[in-house]
């Protein structure tokens, strides 16, 4: 290892080797038995019990429901000494008698080291999805802090600025640190191939809530947060930073090196909170994870309520497919379920163009553009849908339902038209003018252009016209209540005039 990797971690290159042989025993064949040895002396520190002998270890594992004499206690305390987990120490007030004073008595105990490579490796085997949530209510105590940091920087109090940033600093990083183990968590629930839908679907209205009150917090904190880590600069960021340093308690920490790293803290917390120019903000990159965590949330219910309309999930089909093939015999065999699960074996090559050619760039490859859809008989046999030994199907025509379809469709043409009619001189509009008037105002808002632009819409001989009048709003009276269009002004007039006609304005209550 050079000697600029090795400085990165702040140790020599014999230091990191020691540091990573720690976890020896995580990877040794009794790997179980090393954990609960360990085991044993965590739960006697938790009783204020540092150093123990052997003696006293094997009642430790006694109490944890383990049996001593199946481990080979000795050699595993000798090992553990030997990757610097535990300390080895020698006390001679434990001797009864002079041979025993003379072999001397062993007690062991954690290293500081060993002690944290043991509580990484009990915090790890302990990590579920119970504790993978994100916090909301994080975010007023972020801005508490930012207006506390804020007059105790106006006030010259340098321990104040110390606790808040300090205070700030954490809170920051638990808010990431919280972030990235719960999209990790739905990450890993996106990809697991043993999603049980019935624990998914009992829990999913939780976490849906859960997500979109986070993100609800996030957004109406954002501007506020990033307004405060202005206000804060105001009165003085380098008078902060200096603050901060001078009541650093670090002892082996430079005034030099003080500075700097409370100037890197403060730098990131503005990331987060405030960046300069248009660089996006970790607050705002965390929005927009949080609904691309909605979003994969309910394909996750769309795959897993999909899954059990089917009956059976493509999960255990695959599983099932895999198993056959497994006990297949020879290769034979195996080739031959392949042909008849994937019918794959004799490719048929179709050529079928977009209903919609336009749609469609002609500069996107094959990889990039949308599949088209191929009918099973096109796929099977070669011909298309309705083919029948070369020659098309034939048609089948009823002329007296198409005769009554269509005196239908201009009787209801011709209602229309007489109530469209109506709609100008109108103070109160009946059923089948309400109908017109609706029918008008869907093609002309289905045009709808620049917020200032009119729009109009032609139809049963009439033109109703619709001019931006802010501030102002039409209310039209029907049969059946009032109509109120806000910020429009609505007039209807014959389609074959150019004149504007009165607007349709209410009847006096």
């Amino acid at each position: 290892m050079s000697s600029s990797v090795s400085s990165s971690f702040g140790l020599d290159d014999f230091g990191v080797d020691d540091r990573l042989r720690l976890f020896s025993y995580v990877n040794a064949d009794n790997r179980l038995a090393y954990l609960w040895v360990l085991r044993a002396f965590e739960a006697a520190r938790s009783s204020y019990q540092v150093v123990l002998h052997t003696s006293e270890v094997q009642d430790a594992l006694i109490s944890l429901g383990q049996d001593p004499a199946a481990m080979e206690l000795p050699r595993l305390l000798d090992a553990l000494v030997e990757w610097g987990v535990l300390d080895r120490g020698q006390d001679g007030a434990r001797a009864t008698t002079l041979a025993e004073y003379r072999n001397r008595h062993s007690v062991y105990q954690f290293t500081e080291a060993g002690y944290r490579a043991h509580r990484a490796v009990e915090s790890v085997l302990a990590a579920g999805i119970d504790d993978s949530t994100l916090s909301r209510l994080v975010f007023a105590d972020l801005l508490a802090d930012l207006q506390a940091l804020k007059n105790a920087n106006e006030a010259g109090d340098a321990e104040e600025v110390y606790r808040k940033l300090n205070r700030l600093d954490r809170a920051l990083a638990d808010v990431a640190e919280r972030a990235a183990r719960f999209y990790h968590m739905l990450g890993d629930l996106g990809r697991t191939h043993d999603v049980r839908p019935e624990v998914f679907l009992a829990h999913k209205d939780a976490l849906l809530t859960h997500l979109k009150d986070f993100h609800d917090e996030l957004q109406r904190y954002t501007p506020r947060l990033r307004e405060a880590v202005h206000e804060v600069e105001a009165t003085g960021l380098e008078r902060l930073i200096e603050a901060a340093a001078e009541a650093d308690e670090r002892l082996f920490a430079t005034p030099v090196e003080r500075l700097a790293d409370w100037r890197r803290r403060w730098a990131g917390l503005r990331s987060w909170l405030a960046p300069r120019d248009d660089v996006p903000s970790e607050a705002e990159r965390l929005s927009g994870a949080t609904m691309a965590a909605i979003g994969d949330v309910l394909a996750l219910l769309r795959r897993v309520t999909e899954a059990r309309r089917g009956g059976v999930s493509r999960e255990s089909q695959l599983r099932h497919l895999a198993a056959w093939f497994t006990g297949a015999g020879s290769d034979e065999a195996a080739h031959a379920i392949f042909e008849v699960v994937f019918g794959l074996g004799a490719p048929r090559h179709v050529g079928v163009a977009y209903p919609d050619p336009e749609a469609i760039a002609g500069r996107l490859s094959w990889w990039e553009a949308p599949a088209v859809e191929l009918s099973r008989s096109l796929v099977q046999s070669g011909r298309m849908p309705g083919q029948g030994n070369g020659r098309p199907a034939r048609i089948d025509r009823s002329e007296r339902s198409r005769q009554v379809l269509r005196e239908r469709q201009v009787a209801e043409e011709r209602r229309h038209a007489e109530a469209a009619a109506g709609l100008a001189g109108a103070e109160v509009l009946d059923e089948a003018q309400v109908v017109a008037l609706r029918r008008l105002l869907d093609i002309a808002l289905a045009a709808r252009g620049p917020k200032d632009q009119k729009m109009s819409a032609t139809a049963f001989g009439v033109r109703l016209t619709l001019a931006p009048a802010p501030g102002r709003f039409t209310t039209v009276r029907t049969g059946s209540g009032w109509l109120h269009l806000d910020g429009y002004e609505l007039t209807v007039t014959p389609a074959a005039h150019t004149a504007v006609g009165r607007q349709a304005e209410p009847a006096a209550a």
